[in-house]
């Protein structure tokens, strides 16, 4: 609908716009990086965050469509998923770069039977996706995104993700390997040493056999809740995050220096390994935590922002909701994956536009009433020549599902 406003005002010829989003042959790549390198100026992060979000379809033939789990529909549905990197800080955020996941039922090299072979590759020439796109894991999509904005000479503060990045220990490598701090949420199960856990050679116990050669830790890990049970209520202090609808966000934290004890986590020289904060969120009256993260950032750094940076992934929700229930995001009505890459690339152009206009408002005005145009540039006024052309806006989007 707001599309339609839009291509009415202006005289755009509909057909001809669809085309440019859908099979114009123009590349992402040029207008992605003029993308972040503005949102770098207006915004300046504090940190990329990191999530996926899905494109609900209710056919088959959608590049990467599939029944699977989709956060957005906090249920498994028949979607497409994205994955996503956000600028972000606690009063601005836009989308920087994009990739479209692909699950195994759409990679024939995935396949036991040449004939189900046979079928995906069908289904990927039709989608037109290229033979150099595979399945590969969400984490994997976002470190790419990441070396792909290194490229272009930006490199993030610090990265933010939910658990279902957090969790995986070649993801958080990653990071480590290419000098990122992180801020990661992860599950109560995860394991942790202690930051000060006894690490040397065992003594000799006089038995026989060959003698210890190697240094290690002398106690077990334990899991995040049960380390956590084992804390004082006075060890957990209040923070603060952000301002609510009706109230500041508080709660109850704590943070520790410990040793992510995962088996496929790099050690150091010594063969210890390395130190990172947990922190750990647990509300008043509750029965156990609600939520844990991992941090690499220095050792003097704050609990408060610890807490405001482990928070701060509000925004990329925030983001998805604007770029949906406003922008159009899962509304895009093409089946290849050069078309979807082009609309997440122009949505995320005009989310960064809205984006500047607010950061820009003349500050002699109320809070959040932005700065007029020209009036050359503004929109259509009730007697503007096209306004009769132009349809009343409904006060809410209804959600329409594509049949394709």
């Amino acid at each position: 609908m707001i599309g339609s406003v839009l291509i009415i005002s202006i005289g755009i010829d509909y057909q001809q716009l669809q085309q440019f989003a859908s099979s114009s042959p123009w590349k992402v790549e040029p207008v992605r990086r003029q993308i972040v390198k503005k949102a770098m100026e207006a915004i300046g992060p504090d940190a990329w965050v990191i999530d996926d979000t899905g494109f609900p379809k209710d056919g088959p033939a959608s590049p990467g469509v599939a029944r699977q789990y989709a956060g957005s529909l906090g249920k498994v549905g028949n979607v497409q998923i994205g994955v996503s990197v956000h600028g972000v800080t606690d009063h601005s955020s836009c989308p920087l770069d994009w990739r479209l996941f692909l699950p195994e039922k759409w990679d024939d090299t995935w396949v036991q039977t040449n004939e189900e072979a046979a079928r995906i590759v069908s289904q990927r020439q039709a989608a037109q996706i290229p033979e150099t796109v595979r399945h590969r894991p969400k984490w994997e999509l976002a470190i790419e995104m990441l070396d792909e904005m290194s490229v272009w000479g930006h490199v993030p503060a610090v990265v933010v993700t939910d658990v279902g990045y957090g969790e995986s220990g070649p993801f958080r490598t990653g990071l480590t390997d290419r000098g990122i701090d992180y801020v990661v949420q992860v599950k109560s199960s995860t394991s942790i040493h202690h930051a000060d856990a006894l690490f040397e050679k065992p003594s000799p116990t006089g038995k026989k056999g060959r003698p210890h050669s190697k240094a290690s830790y002398q106690s077990a890990p334990v899991q995040a809740k049960d380390y956590a049970a084992q804390m004082p209520r006075t060890a957990f202090t209040e923070a603060s995050w952000r301002q609510g609808s009706k109230a500041t966000r508080t709660n109850h934290f704590a943070a520790v220096r410990d040793r992510p004890a995962n088996r496929n986590l790099p050690r150091n020289p010594d063969g210890s390994l390395p130190a990172c904060w947990l922190l750990i969120e647990w509300p008043p009256g509750a029965a156990e935590p609600t939520d844990y993260w991992l941090a690499t950032l220095e050792e003097d750094t704050p609990i408060t922002e610890l807490v405001r940076l482990g928070k701060i992934r509000w925004r990329i929700e925030h983001d998805y909701r604007e770029l949906k229930h406003g922008l159009g995001l899962d509304h895009f009505e093409g089946r290849t994956f050069t078309g979807w890459h082009h609309h997440v690339t122009l949505v995320s152009a005009a989310h960064l536009f809205i984006t500047i206009q607010r950061l820009t408002a003349d500050p002699q005005k109320p809070q959040g009433q932005p700065k007029l145009l020209p009036a050359a540039d503004r929109a259509p006024s009730s007697n503007h020549p096209n306004a009769q052309l132009l349809p009343l806006l409904p006060t809410r989007r209804t959600h329409l599902t594509k049949y394709y």
